[in-house]
């Protein structure tokens, strides 16, 4: 599981799952294990933080605590406790990292290939990818200056821990080869985003699926029980290695399904409970010089038969026989070939030397073409082809056809003369596409829900669904939300609720999307019908509101009495300066002033004289 820090409401909900998945599990079979691991990315630069803070506690942010990052952990070993499995699960805690990608591919390795430690059996084994993001691959490694490509060996240490810093991450081709010869069958179950990269990756790895998770990892129990039940429901018998001078076909009897021609594989899908019958053929094109041996298994079952083939190609030569009729009486039958007489030639000397001319213009289409197209040589005038050409002038070549994956008709048909003659059940220009439908077809389901056509055994969604069987919608909370508006306001709602049913409960819990007072889940019944159910949500405050409430009137309360105290202050100097005006105006005392410059009109003067003799 990945444990990086958009994983923290998915790890709290398996944390709860643990005895579920065990019960779900053991209605299929009774000896059923479970384990678990978790995954993050490399400890290095540019995946992980260096500082020593962060390094201890990658959360993004202060109030949340996190382990420090790892590439991966072998938490839990396989066990029947599921107790034990609630008990380790829910010491786990969640981790962070810088980038995007995880070290997905490094932990898939180290489960497959440490047998011991994770406790393989020699049973079925399923495991299990849960992941909202992409993965890193082979030459990511680089990025941190780790330049040595990953050996394919176990390197777990005794805490079930892995050093992600010792090798490159591993390769899509390598970790196929890991998880074939290790006969393990991968489920990923992952978030709708990215859902299509997984489903890329599921094309190259064999024997794997994908399921898309909730956001909370809610539908895991039920992703993997389906994801088990296609698994299982489609067997695969193959050979182990190509034989040079050898080829093996299979012949399969699928019970009621139609018996198929020799192909290069057996194959049958969409078994349940039902017994299958498996034809092989070996034909030697050669004598072999030793005896050889070779394994066949059926994909996902731990068994296999082993063949040893020895080819008896010297035998003891009776007398030789003149003139016989295998001869044409012509030439002497000696060890089971023809020696032909003087002036006959071919292989049952049924020609004669002096029309040798007539028989080469025979092996031409026209005089201006070449004999037998320079494909193969005239005998008898009848053309004897080169190895990949046939026709009756070898104008015909068996490796001209369309190929995928660089195998001629995808090794499901025969190429005759450039076009793809397929096997009964594929199609397509290079035989690319399976007829078969059982993985566009669910129980009790229509094909890809009634929401999708079904090509080449997969579902192409109509616009708004993904998925397997095309049965999630995308963005449904946004999508029917004027639904869910039109049921809460009870007007007519034959507009907005075109085809779609709805259904009210009690409980609002499991249900992903809220409106209102209205909390909603939007899902496809088995008619491919939409099917909304709906719950009331509980008459609560609404914390968020109540904030932004509360601090918008505390701005305005605030905004107010600062104005009101402005204005206060205000009349309270123009008050004061008033009072001051109306005391000076009573203080003030008025009396009469002299002008310096101003001169009466009259002027008296005084006579000195006068007055002495007074």
């Amino acid at each position: 599981m990945d444990l990086s820090y958009s994983m923290k409401d998915d790890l709290e909900k398996i944390k709860t799952l643990g005895q579920d998945i065990l019960n779900k599990l053991q209605t299929v079979t009774k000896t059923v294990r479970i384990g678990f691991g978790s995954f993050v990315d490399k400890e290095k630069l540019p995946y992980v933080s260096q500082s020593k803070a962060r390094r201890q506690n990658p959360c993004p942010t202060r109030t949340d605590t996190c382990q420090p990052a790892f590439t991966f952990h072998n938490v839990l070993s396989l066990t029947n406790d599921a107790n034990e499995f609630k008990k380790e699960v829910s010491k786990q805690k969640i981790s962070g990292n810088l980038d995007s990608p995880e070290a997905g591919l490094d932990a898939i390795m180290q489960a497959a290939v440490c047998q011991k430690t994770i406790g393989w059996g020699n049973v079925t084994r399923i495991l299990v990818y849960t992941s909202d993001d992409t993965f890193h691959m082979a030459g990511d490694g680089r990025l941190a200056g780790i330049f040595t490509p990953h050996d394919g060996m176990c390197h777990l240490q005794s805490d079930g821990s892995y050093d992600g810093t010792l090798f490159d991450y591993p390769s899509v081709g390598h970790l196929s080869q890991v998880l074939q010869a290790n006969n393990i069958q991968l489920i990923f179950a992952v978030t709708e985003n990215s859902f299509p990269a997984y489903q890329a990756l599921s094309a190259l790895i064999p024997q794997s699926v994908v399921g898309v998770l909730k956001d909370d990892s809610s539908n895991v129990v039920q992703l993997i029980s389906e994801a088990y039940g296609n698994l299982s429901s489609t067997l695969l018998l193959e050979h182990s290695m190509t034989l040079p001078g050898l080829h093996v076909a299979y012949k399969s009897n699928c019970s009621a399904q139609a018996n198929r021609t020799w192909q290069h594989r057996g194959e049958c899908t969409g078994i349940r409970d039902e017994k299958v019958f498996f034809t092989v053929r070996l034909t030697a094109s050669e004598c072999l010089a030793e005896s050889k041996t070779f394994e066949i298994q059926m994909k996902g079952i731990n068994e296999f038969l082993k063949i040893t083939v020895e080819t008896l190609c010297d035998c003891q030569c009776g007398p030789e026989e003149k003139n016989h009729t295998h001869c044409t009486g012509n030439g002497t039958l000696s060890c089971g070939v023809c020696r032909c007489n003087k002036g006959y030639l071919g292989q049952h000397c049924n020609c004669k030397s002096t029309s040798d001319s007539a028989m080469r213009m025979s092996c031409r289409r026209d005089n201006s073409s070449q004999e037998c197209s320079s494909h193969g040589v005239c005998e008898c005038g009848r053309c004897v082809c080169s190895r990949h050409f046939r026709g009756d002038y070898c104008e015909c070549d068996s490796t001209s056809c369309e190929r995928v994956n660089n195998k001629i008709c995808n090794d499901k048909g025969t190429c005759n003369c450039g076009k793809c003659e397929c096997d009964d059940n594929y199609t397509g220009s290079a035989c690319e596409c399976s007829k078969d439908t059982s993985m566009c077809f669910q129980k009790n389901k229509k094909f890809c829900s009634g929401q999708g056509e079904c090509k080449c055994n997969r579902c192409e969604c109509n616009a708004d669904f993904v998925g397997l069987d095309c049965s999630q919608i995308t963005n449904p909370c946004q999508k029917y939300q004027p639904c869910m508006a039109c049921i809460h306001s009870q007007i007519n709602c034959s507009r907005e609720c075109m085809s779609v049913q709805w259904i009210q409960k009690e409980g609002y819990h499991t249900l992903q999307c809220v409106h209102t007072t209205i909390s909603y889940d939007v899902n496809l019944d088995d008619q491919g019908n939409v099917l909304i159910t709906f719950a009331d949500l509980p008459r609560t405050v609404d914390k968020t509101k109540v904030i932004i409430s509360a601090s918008v009137s505390g701005i305005i309360f605030i905004g107010i009495l600062i104005i009101l105290i402005y204005k206060f202050l205000l009349q309270l100097y123009d008050r004061r300066e008033y009072n001051n005006f109306i005391k000076a105006q009573e203080n003030t005392k008025w009396d009469e002033g002299h002008n310096p410059l101003y001169k009466g009109a009259t002027t008296t003067v005084l006579n000195p004289l006068h007055i002495q003799d007074n």
